[in-house]
């Protein structure tokens, strides 16, 4: 469970002395306990119609921070019990319900209790959500959907498989992949192509890949695939471009400055070429037009002229 869930601390509900929410918290202690959270949450009392539609009209009139924290606890169950269905993409379960979490807070936010449904209702479509963003980013390193269809694909392959599995006449209730019939009524309940169902499979059933094993002995075991990527540093083409560049930024801009001027070339130097002690570059245009009693606008003419005759130069050195 990450830490932030371990540590945290939602409102206080305030409410009528006597009643069952008057002084309510939920705070864990800094190093959190998941069961000991899910049986928190367990215990706070649920909500009646009367009082879930009055908590709603206080935030929504009044902005009233206390009635958000009561309808937020008083749902904290229903998070928990959407988080579990979760569980089989591998993420921690902890991770799962502070998602889940955020969503609760973000459908208390916007929650109308005069649209006539009752927030466990509306709440879920964002708990959801919430949680379908994180399981995306984090299943796997590389995205696994991005597109409507295949969060469509993602989301129900698994419980489309289990049900063909369960309905086998054959018995083989351990093949993997799809049959032919299998994919095609996946795609056809689902409204998308035959082949997105077979690539969406193929990626969900590919492993996890240790590009680097790290450091250890030689045997082959510690000898992974990053060892077989293209160090583009070392690419002969490459080489022969830097070496070229190297060979420009000395020679070439050396060369280059022997065709011009003095005045030309001081002023190339002065503006592009020299560095400061204190890491500022040389002097201004203004600095330059002063010493040679010209305006700032002429120094940069030259300058401008100067650098036009360098890069032809540098040209014809390349």
């Amino acid at each position: 469970m990450s830490a932030a869930l371990a540590t945290t601390a939602l409102p206080t509900a305030s409410l009528a002395v006597g009643s069952p929410w008057a002084s309510r918290s939920l705070t864990l202690p800094p190093l959190g306990n998941l069961d000991a959270y899910i049986s928190a949450v367990n215990r706070m009392p649920m909500l009646t119609l009367e009082e879930e539609q009055s908590a709603a009209r206080r935030l929504r009139d009044d902005n009233d921070i206390d009635a958000a924290g009561q309808l937020v606890l008083s749902h904290l169950r229903l998070v928990v019990s959407i988080a579990r269905q979760y569980l089989g993409y591998g993420l921690p379960h902890g991770d799962l319900i502070q998602e889940g979490n955020v969503g609760l807070m973000k459908a208390v936010k916007r929650f109308d209790p005069d649209q006539g449904v009752r927030l466990v209702s509306y709440a879920m479509h964002w708990i959801k959500a919430e949680i379908h963003e994180y399981v995306l980013k984090n299943w796997r390193m590389v995205k696994m959907a991005t597109t409507k269809a295949q969060r469509k694909l993602f989301f129900n392959l698994r419980s489309k498989k289990q049900g063909f599995r369960s309905e086998a006449l054959d018995g083989d209730t351990h093949r993997e992949a799809f049959s032919d019939d299998e994919v095609s009524i996946v795609a056809r309940d689902l409204n998308v192509k035959p082949e997105e169902v077979r690539e969406m499979e193929m990626r969900l059933s590919g492993g996890d890949v240790v590009l680097d094993p790290g450091p250890g002995d030689d045997s082959e075991d510690r000898f992974g695939p990053i060892a077989f990527l293209t160090d583009s540093a070392h690419e002969p083409t490459a080489m022969l471009e830097s070496a070229q560049r190297d060979l420009l930024a000395s020679e070439g801009i050396a060369q280059a400055l022997v065709a011009l001027d003095d005045r030309s070339r001081r002023i190339v130097s002065e503006r592009w070429l020299k560095v400061n002690d204190d890491g500022s570059g040389g002097m201004t245009l203004h600095e330059l037009a002063a010493v040679y009693g010209v305006s700032a606008e002429r120094v940069r003419q030259i300058e401008v002229a100067a650098m036009k005759k360098m890069r032809k130069t540098l040209a014809e050195y390349a």
